[in-house]
């Protein structure tokens, strides 16, 4: 475990005009051009209106512009959740409106060598298990049926490993899934969608299994700042994280392409550091000028990933925590506004 959090004297700054926060998380990185340099397109991005899609159409694009390249980037979704087409078109992103549970919507989507699959259901599962089986389990086999004959990189969660001691540093690739709670579980049935059809049909499929990856309007550390302004406690139960910043993340995500493979290749994408709650709670409240109130006691484990394998084929990723940290205060306490969907990281039960 090496995840302290340093001194933060700096006042609060973003780092680019708040209108401007999706281009912000949308510039590709060196790594990602060399990656897009070696692959064709055009590229599908399936289930883009949540909360990352869209950063991954602004990379995609902007990174085949400065290739001179005119490779299509489709976003497809039902474009009714966070995001709508507009966002997508003034970037010059193709859009293509589709509800990815039905068979014959799925089958008339175009071709395409890339598919990154971001479908999915988290929030509001609990009470929902059929939603679970259509969107998590379901819909995934239909896509990997459908793209059985492009390169998939297919978004999971880090949920799917057991939860390991801070101390282990977090699960590796190796690990053992094991799945705790109802969502958890779906996420390893759809897995095991993509594992099917990469057995079955040689797709090259990576399984992204992401673990909190961060931005101005969502994550574990919007979480966090908005319980100090609120002056509400912190509960240190769940007592370590791992974070990414989200550009971070969506380059990692676009680099993995290079990883996938047959059979399916689990690929975890994170930040270096297993991270307290309670140093990140007193950063933030410093940040913010607000007392802090932690309470609970922290539980011995947690879920916990190790991305090393991917940092040592990517790099590290570039962002430091400190920039995390004054980015999310100025963003909040300058009026920005947030998606409203809490994270739920200090749930221990699995449900969501």
């Amino acid at each position: 475990m090496n995840g302290a959090v340093p001194s933060l004297p700096s006042r609060p700054v973003l780092p680019c005009p708040p209108d401007e926060v999706d281009s912000f998380l949308g510039q590709p990185t060196p790594g990602v051009l060399a990656t897009l340099e070696r692959t064709p397109g055009p590229f599908l991005v399936l289930g883009a209106g949540g909360k990352i899609g869209l950063h991954v159409c602004i990379m995609l694009r902007r990174a085949l512009d400065s290739l001179g390249r005119q490779d299509a980037v489709v976003a497809v979704s039902r474009f009714r959740l966070l995001r709508d087409q507009s966002e997508f078109s003034r970037h010059r992103i193709s859009v293509h409106p589709c509800d990815l549970t039905e068979p014959a919507a799925v089958a008339a989507l175009p071709d395409a060598p890339v598919v990154f699959f971001l479908a999915g259901v988290k929030f509001g599962t609990a009470t929902a298990p059929n939603l679970l089986q259509q969107l998590n389990v379901e819909m995934p086999q239909l896509v990997a049926r459908r793209f059985r004959h492009s390169r998939i990189v297919a978004f999971s969660s880090g949920c799917v490993y057991p939860f390991v001691t801070p101390e282990s540093g977090g699960a590796t690739e190796e690990t053992p899934t094991s799945p705790v709670g109802d969502y958890a579980a779906s996420c390893v049935a759809r897995e095991e969608a993509f594992r099917t059809a990469s057995l079955e049909y040689g797709t090259p499929v990576a399984l992204l299994r992401l673990n909190y990856s961060v931005e101005f309007r969502y994550g574990i550390l919007v979480d966090l700042a908005q319980k100090l302004i609120a002056g509400e406690p912190i509960d240190l139960t769940t007592g370590y994280v791992n974070i990414i910043w989200q550009r971070d993340a969506v380059a990692h995500t676009i680099q993995t392409l290079e990883l996938a493979a047959h059979p399916a290749v689990p690929v975890n994408v994170t930040g270096p550091d297993v991270l307290r709650v309670a140093d990140l709670a007193r950063g933030l409240g410093e940040l913010l000028q607000r007392p802090v109130n932690l309470v609970g006691r922290e539980a011995p484990t947690a879920w916990l990933n190790n991305a090393s394998r991917s940092h040592q084929r990517f790099g590290p990723p570039p962002t430091p925590l400190p920039d995390m940290m004054r980015w999310t205060a100025a963003w909040l306490t300058q009026g920005g506004t947030t998606w409203g969907k809490p994270t739920g990281f200090q749930k221990r039960d699995g449900q969501f």
